[in-house]
């Protein structure tokens, strides 16, 4: 409250001067200085009512905003032009001569190559020593194989004699076995039975017999399974039936147990 009476003393506009003397005026401020500071120490706050023709002067700060001055792109420079590059000379001075670590070093290297043109040289001869002597050995035994085709021809061409002659002898003993054998030298066919074709009864009949000395059936009877229809007609050509004996030490003999197998198709 102080602080307010304060401002409103100070912004207080000023009466307009009296004709009083001034040095009444400046016993009056220093007067109204004093009171104002034993206000100030003291905590009793004068009631202070301002006259009415008085003026209060109010102020207010105001922030204004700076000006924002407008952004000009900044030129570039120039730049001056480059100057030409003029290329150094070059001087050619002249190689070094070799140290005798380099001339060393080249003769090893010479002596390295040459001692690898040798090897190389010495493989070489070899190999074609190598093909040389397996065509050789080569040679040798295509002669070696022809020498003993050449000695094996006569003996070939005496077993091909000696075989031929085994299967000529061979054949003369079957033949004159044959002859030996019973053979068969008339079978006449059996006689379809009349029933058998009426109604169209088809089969096959084995019939078993004994061959006598002469080339005769003898005691034909059926074998198996058979259409009694074909029995009697199957008895009766067997019993027809004529072989060449078998001869055995120069003795016609008996054979048993021949079979023959009557079939009896309708066409």
């Amino acid at each position: 409250m102080n602080a307010a009476l304060m401002e409103g003393m100070l912004l207080r506009e000023p009466t307009p001067p009296s004709r009083a003397p001034q040095g009444l005026a400046l016993l009056g401020a220093i007067g109204l200085h004093v009171a104002l500071g034993a206000v100030l120490l003291s905590s009793w706050t004068p009631t202070f009512e301002p006259p009415s023709n008085a003026q209060i002067l109010r102020t207010q700060l105001l922030s204004l905003p700076v000006p924002v001055e407008p952004h000009v792109q900044p030129e570039a420079p120039i730049e001056p032009p480059p100057e030409p590059v003029v290329p150094e000379p070059v001087v050619q001075s002249e190689p070094a001569p070799p140290t005798e670590a380099e001339l060393a070093f080249k003769r090893a290297e010479q002596e390295r190559a040459a001692e690898a043109a040798r090897q190389q040289k010495l493989r070489q001869q070899r190999e074609a020593a190598e093909r040389e002597r397996q065509a050789r050995e080569a040679e040798q035994l295509r002669l070696a194989r022809e020498a003993e085709r050449a000695a094996e021809a006569p003996r070939q061409l005496e077993a091909e004699r000696a075989r031929a002659a085994a299967a000529e002898q061979a054949r003369r003993e079957a033949a004159a076995a044959a002859d030996r054998q019973y053979l068969p030298i008339a079978k006449t066919p059996p006689v379809y039975p009349q029933r058998a074709l009426d109604s169209g009864v088809q089969g096959e009949c084995t019939v078993s017999y004994d061959v006598d000395p002469n080339g005769r059936v003898v005691s034909p009877q059926v074998a198996g399974q058979c259409h009694p229809l074909f029995i009697r007609p199957s008895l009766d050509a067997a019993k027809r039936f004529r072989y060449r004996p078998r001869i055995v030490d120069g003795q016609a003999v008996t054979v048993r147990g021949v079979q023959n197998t009557f079939h009896y198709r309708i066409e």
